[in-house]
């Protein structure tokens, strides 16, 4: 039976491509595919909005998805995901994502480019884009940091007159994105079109507004805020996203608000608990860094 390509049709294929990232996760600490939630997230966010979906690829096999080519929210930034024994095809998803995908990149001033992440364990990978003139992109690495839940989860206690709560004993779409907007270190009031935006990542089907953490400073404003996403089918869960309003950092709020999360997974059977960073932030609570995935990119001009 041979495998066959076909565009990706968001009515029937995103639901699919989730419980292919289910069945393709790996237990270890390495993983050659996202997460679903990942997947989730990225169809979820406001930015999707900006980058259509309709050029992302799906090989099959049978019926049976045996490869998904794909961007996240950068134009001509690209991920693949191959399910085990199928690495024989990525030559053809190659093929596929350089002509759909490439580009002008503000990533590299403008110039016209195709960019694709690799692991670092995925040897196979790195050769064939290394054989087809392909390059690393150092300043453009996708790490992955575990948390050693075997070892326990501790709370620490906060600030007087701080609290730790989850957004389903409130869920104020104004306050979260005012300590999301400024805790990412943007400037000025927070955009017209932000609640419209939190609404929409609200809306994802994993979303639990009882596994989104917020610590509420005295004053009622949300001064750090956690989330994680939970997926029983794999005993995991995955931190996304995380902020601090600058005004209340270094008081480890941010750092409370992340290992309630934690907790609640734990205590939901999640054996890992993952996230994409390794910001001191997250090594200085307890993670590890596992791998990474670097940008490989082919210049075209």
């Amino acid at each position: 039976m041979s495998v066959e390509f076909r565009p990706y049709d968001h009515e029937v294929d995103f639901d699919r491509v989730g419980e292919f990232l289910l069945e393709t996760y790996e237990p270890g600490n390495a993983f050659a595919n996202w997460f679903q939630p990942r997947w989730e997230y990225m169809h979820y966010h406001p930015l999707i909005w900006e980058t259509p979906v309709d050029r992302i690829g799906m090989f099959e096999e049978g019926g049976r998805i045996v490869g998904v080519v794909h961007h996240e929210h950068v134009p001509n930034v690209v991920y693949f995901q191959t399910r085990p024994g199928y690495e024989h095809i990525r030559p053809d998803m190659l093929e596929y994502a350089m002509d759909v995908y490439s580009g002008s990149s503000w990533m590299v001033d403008g110039r016209k480019c195709f960019c694709l992440y690799v692991n670092d364990f995925d040897t196979e990978l790195r050769n064939l884009v290394r054989s087809k003139g392909f390059e690393i992109h150092p300043p453009s690495v996708d790490h992955q940091a575990l948390f050693p839940v075997d070892r326990g989860v501790q709370v620490p206690v906060l600030p007087g007159g701080f609290r730790l709560q989850s957004l389903a004993v409130e869920n104020d779409l104004r306050k979260l994105g005012k300590c999301l907007w400024r805790g990412f270190n943007h400037q000025g009031p927070l955009p017209a079109d932000d609640i419209k935006g939190r609404r929409f990542m609200q809306s994802a089907p994993h979303y639990r507004h009882e596994m989104n953490v917020v610590a509420v400073a005295p004053n009622g404003d949300y001064a750090a805020y956690a989330g994680i996403w939970v997926v029983p089918e794999n005993k995991l869960a995955y931190v996304e996203p995380v902020a601090t309003d600058p005004t209340y950092r270094r008081k480890g709020l941010g750092t409370a608000a992340v290992l309630e999360c934690i907790r609640r997974a734990v205590d939901e059977g999640a054996h890992k608990v993952w996230v994409g960073s390794i910001q001191p932030f997250y090594l200085a609570m307890g993670f590890e860094r596992q791998f990474q995935s670097d940008l490989w990119i082919k210049y075209l001009d």
